[in-house]
Order: structure tokens, then C-alpha cells, then sequence
């Protein structure tokens, strides 16, 4: 543990500092500590501006989304395999929102984590739920589109079905992979109110989730008060921070980790990772102290950790240090599994390695790529971001008969799409269309970012109408995708009556990318009065203003020549502080800097 708190200390490019003494007392993280190094994601935004439309993140990196299980990311990446095809009688995609792709990273694919959330607040002791069989709740749930969960689970008792706990876990498991929260909330909370079973701690948990994720942070801490105190332990406070962290607020995370202890909850691995996820995002400076706090525990990485870390070091480009973790993790015991190894081979992508990309590559194929078709997904996103034209034909080939998993079509539409053969990646919609099922909108979402990264405007606009005819859900993506191609076109006000629309609907949250792209051809205009109603409509929305919407609210004055008057007090409100470069960009609008001729004035 030692050694790996010393590799991530001495990184330059991670900036770590001493760890500071009185980190150790009472509060183990100082509430209100600035969020230095909030620039990094910047920075990994234009690093990996390649990889951003890609199918490229193998387990659950994105600030969207959330596991709440300890073990979420150990599990075996070859247990993916269960993702159901194409059109098989429980594909319900598009039905709820955008599948399995609403989140800021886009095509994460953390079913693994998901349902090792399920086992872990669904499973009775010594038992988990069949999850690979459907769940017929499920079908009953899903089948009343239009109308209130609660009518069709009062139907399921009035045909003198059970309702038990092994039951509820497949259907919940079913629902929150479909990410149908709001079906999910609506069955947590018939239970509670009929108590078809006594409530435990992780029921509680599960439903403080749901709420986090459908109504807001602020109701999920109302919720709380409203668990009776037997049950509000530990799984509990771990579900709250898990969802602060995810939404990186950093003050509040913090304080819910410090209440844990207060509280006397013991430190686990688990909460410790959550943090580290957190500070990977918005502030690499204090992973490290955070790694001396699970020494201090005597706390063990696990796979999670490690994994985070060589995520960290790999954005920060510190090549070295990335496998010197890989090598710490393996002198530990611990195998590098396909994810690991897809996030390294990721990096190595980023940073030109080529030849050592391609051998993780290979090694993550393995001898048989049928055998391991739960790789191909990640394989082709890998390829194409390194122009292997022929590995990504390949590879799509020995997905294409083998009856497709719907992930395998996202991921190659997007493939062939990178590497400049847009006429494959519609050719591979085309046969998911021709499956003969309802394709989903996640389907159109991918073609159209395809169109888009093209610049291929009328034929967006055509997948675009296609798609509501078709009767899909505009789910965040698709509008995200929308939204980008009116400001590629140049027709900025329809991407913003399209991002107002979009903020508007309930069962969707705008990504951050739909807002930015808005807001930064707002600012290169230098159209300020914009500029900010963006800027405050992403608050109203529940995004923190971090280092990136001020660089481009900062830039607007600087483009319109006009002073920011209040801009470094706006800043520090919001705990947000600048690096060299908007550091220079602030002083080319702040209405009090000197110049020759105001020296001569004075």
C-alpha cells in the first residue's frame, strides 16, 4: 500500500503535494479545501477529443452514472456476455430513455457494476437472483407503458402472484439496466407503502438511489430523515455519497464521508474509491492523501482502486506511472482483468504507443475472439482510434455471424464512423433495422453523432425525422447529438431552442457537452447576454460552474471586448480557481487592468 500511495505521490504529472498533518484529525478531509486541478478535465477532454464519441470506456468512469455495490468493477468482464441481442423478447430499448447510453461519458457499459449493485441491496444472505433469467415482474411492469407501476403490480397480486424479494431483485435489476429509474422508483416505493415484505436496509438504499437519480440530491436527504434510524446505517450514507460523487460536488461528498465517521461507521475500501473517483475528476492533487488515509485504516486497494488510479495516471499522460500501477497491482495478487487492460490499452491509444496498445490488444482477444465476444465492443472503439481499418472490418465480421449483441452494433456503427467509412456504419444501422424489432433510439443517437462528426448536416436531419417517425424517445444523447449539429451548421439559435426544449422535459437531463456546445459558440461571437443564460441555465439544471464553464464565459468578454466586472468574485464563490492559462484570459477582461495609457491618466 505504501508503495503505491509513493508511485502516485512522486508523479509529476499527477502535481501531488505533501500530505499535510492535519489531514488526520478529526475531519479526515477538510470541508471547503479548494478544488485546485478542476482545469484537468479540460485538459482530458481535448486529450481524448477522439476517443469523446466513442465507444471507449469499458466500466463505470462517468460521472452519470453510479454503482453502489463494494465489489462494483471486480467483476468478471466475461460475465458481459448476458447482454441480450438485438430484438430478443426482453430487449425493451428505447422505451424508458436512452438505454444503456445516458451518461456523460458516454457507452460506458457498467452492467457488471449495476448488478453487482442489485446483489448486493436486493439479495437475501448466501443468495443472489437469477439475473441472467427474465423476470416476469419485469414484463408486467414494462407492459403498461402509460400507466402507473403501482396498477400493474396491483394486477400481479390480484392474479394471486407472489411478490418476494428474489422476484423484486430480478425486476429491479432488469429496470435500473434499462436505466428506468422512474419505473424503479415507482416499485420501490409500492413496497414500502404495502409492505409486502419487511423492509431492510438495503430497500431503503436502493429507493434513496432511485430518488437521487429521478428528483435531486435535496430529496434524497429529505428521504433520509424518513428511514427509521434502525436502518439508516452505513449502506445508507454510502448510497448518498456515492451519488455526490458521481455528480462531482465535492463539499458535499466530502461532508457526508467525514459524517460516516462521526457517526462511527468504519472506513471502507468502497467509500474510499467513491472519493477517489471524485478526486480524479476535479482534483488529482489529493489522490494521494486519500491512498495515505487507506494506509492509515489499513484499508486494502482492490481492483476498483487500482483501476481508478491507472485511469488517473493514464488522463495525466504519465505513461510510466500508469504501469508502474499495473506492476504494484500484480506484485499484489491481483489480476489485470479485460477492463483494466482495455482502460491501459486506451491510454497507450492517447499517447501514440501504438505497438504496446496493440499487444493489450491481442492479449485482451485472446486466443478466440468468438469465445471472448464480451471483448469486441472495446476492441473496435481501440481500433478505430487507431485507424486499423482492417482490424475494426475484422472484427465486426466475426460480430456480424454471430447474431450481434446490441452493444456490438452501437460500438461498430461508431467504429467505422472514426475511421471515415460512414456508408459501413450505415450499412451496420441498416441490418440492426432489418432485425425486424423496434430499434432503439440509442441506435439513431450513435448514426447521427456519426453524421455529425462529419458534418454530414441534411442527413442528420433526415435520421432525425426517421427517428420520430419511427415513434423512438429522445433521450439525452440524442439531443446532445441534435444540439451539435445546428451549431455545426451554423444555426446556433435552433441549437438553442433545442437545448431550451430539452431542459424542459422531466424524464431527461441535458448532458453537459449540449450545454457547452451552445455556450462556446456563444462565447466565440462574443455574444455575452447569451453567454451567461446559458451559463445560468446549466445551474438551474444542477451542474456545478466549474473550471470549463468559466473559461468560456470569461472568453465571451474577452471575444466582446467587454470588462467582466465581479468575474474573480464569482470564481472564488464558486470554489473555483484558475490555472495559468484562464488566468490570462481573466486579465484581458478585467475592467481594472492597467495599461500605458491609464498610467499616463493617473
Amino acid at each position: 500500500m505504501f508503495a503505491l500511495s509513493k508511485v502516485v505521490r512522486r508523479s509529476q504529472s499527477l502535481r501531488l503535494g505533501a500530505c499535510n498533518a492535519v489531514y488526520y484529525s478529526k475531519l479526515e478531509i477538510p470541508l471547503g479545501e479548494r478544488n485546485g486541478s478542476i482545469e484537468s478535465n479540460a485538459l482530458l477532454h481535448d486529450k481524448h477529443e477522439a476517443f469523446s464519441s466513442s465507444y471507449e470506456l469499458p466500466w463505470n468512469f462517468s460521472t452519470g452514472r453510479r454503482s453502489l455495490s463494494s465489489d462494483a468493477g471486480a467483476k468478471n468482464s466475461g460475465e458481459e456476455d448476458d447482454i441480450e441481442t438485438l430484438g430478443t423478447p426482453n430487449d425493451t430499448s428505447g422505451s424508458d430513455s436512452e438505454d444503456e447510453l445516458q451518461s456523460e461519458e458516454e457507452l460506458s457499459g457498467d452492467e457488471a457494476d449495476i448488478e453487482g449493485a442489485e446483489l448486493e441491496l436486493h439479495s437475501e444472505a448466501g443468495k443472489t437472483p437469477g439475473s441472467k433469467r427474465s423476470s416476469e415482474l419485469f414484463k408486467a411492469i414494462v407492459s403498461v407503458s402509460g400507466i402507473s407501476v403501482a396498477t400493474a403490480l396491483d394486477k400481479w397480486v390480484e392474479d394471486g402472484k407472489e411478490i418476494n424479494r428474489t422476484e423484486i431483485a430480478n425486476a429491479m435489476l432488469q429496470l435500473r439496466r434499462r436505466r428506468m429509474y422512474g419505473r424503479a422508483l415507482q416499485l420501490a416505493e409500492w413496497l414500502e407503502e404495502h409492505k409486502q415484505y419487511e423492509l431492510e436496509e438495503r430497500d431503503y438504499a436502493s429507493r434513496l438511489d432511485l430518488i437521487a437519480k429521478i428528483r435531486g440530491l435535496y430529496k434524497g436527504e429529505l428521504y433520509i430523515e424518513r428511514i427509521p434510524e434502525s436502518f439508516r446505517g452505513e449502506l445508507v450514507y454510502r448510497t448518498l455519497l456515492t451519488n455526490y460523487a458521481s455528480t462531482s460536488n465535492v463539499r458535499k461528498a466530502e461532508a457526508v464521508f467525514n459524517k460516516m465517521k462521526d457517526l462511527g461507521f468504519p472506513r471502507t475500501s468502497y467509500a474510499c474509491d467513491q472519493m477517489l473517483m471524485l478526486y480524479k475528476r476535479v482534483d488529482k492533487k489529493k489522490i494521494a492523501d486519500m491512498l495515505l488515509m487507506m494506509e492509515k485504516e489499513n484499508l486494502k486497494p482492490t481492483l476498483y482502486t487500482y483501476k481508478i488510479l491507472i485511469d488517473a495516471k493514464g488522463a495525466s499522460n504519465d505513461i510510466s506511472g500508469m504501469e508502474e500501477i499495473v506492476e504494484t497491482m500484480k506484485s499484489e495478487g491481483l489480476e489485470v482483468d479485460l477492463r483494466a487492460k482495455s482502460i491501459v490499452a486506451r491510454h497507450y491509444a492517447s499517447a501514440g504507443l501504438k505497438e504496446k496498445a496493440e499487444k493489450v490488444l491481442k492479449e485482451m482477444e485472446g486466443e478466440s475472439l468468438e469465445a471472448n465476444r464480451y471483448v469486441c465492443k472495446d476492441l473496435l472503439s481501440i481500433y478505430s482510434f487507431l485507424q486499423r481499418e482492417d482490424e475494426v472490418t475484422r472484427i465486426w465480421k466475426i460480430c456480424e455471424g454471430n447474431h450481434p449483441f446490441y452493444k456490438e452494433y452501437l460500438a461498430a456503427i461508431l467504429a467505422f464512423g472514426k475511421i471515415g467509412k460512414v456508408k459501413e456504419a450505415e450499412a451496420v444501422f441498416e441490418k440492426s433495422v432489418k432485425m425486424g424489432h423496434r430499434v432503439s433510439s440509442g441506435m439513431y443517437s450513435v448514426l447521427l453523432r456519426v453524421y455529425v462528426d462529419h458534418k454530414m448536416v441534411s442527413e442528420g436531419k433526415d435520421l432525425v425525422k426517421r427517428m420520430l417517425d419511427s415513434g423512438c424517445n429522445i433521450g439525452a444523447l440524442t439531443w446532445d447529438a441534435l444540439i451539435r449539429l445546428y451549431v455545426e451548421a451554423g444555426e446556433v439559435e435552433k441549437a438553442d431552442s433545442s437545448l431550451s426544449k430539452a431542459t424542459q422535459l422531466k424524464q431527461i437531463k441535458p448532458l453537459m457537452s449540449s450545454f457547452m456546445y451552445v455556450m462556446d459558440e456563444y462565447a466565440r461571437k462574443g455574444d455575452v447576454h447569451n453567454t451567461e443564460k446559458i451559463f445560468q441555465r446549466m445551474r438551474q439544471s444542477g451542474y456545478h460552474s466549474r473550471f470549463r464553464q468559466f473559461q468560456s464565459l470569461i472568453q465571451a468578454y474577452v471575444n466582446a471586448k467587454a470588462p467582466a466586472y465581479g468575474m474573480k468574485d464569482r470564481m472564488k464563490a464558486d470554489n473555483v480557481f484558475p490555472n495559468r492559462g484562464l488566468a490570462v484570459l481573466l486579465a484581458k477582461a478585467d475592467p481594472f487592468k492597467k495599461t500605458p495609457l491609464s498610467d499616463l491618466l493617473d
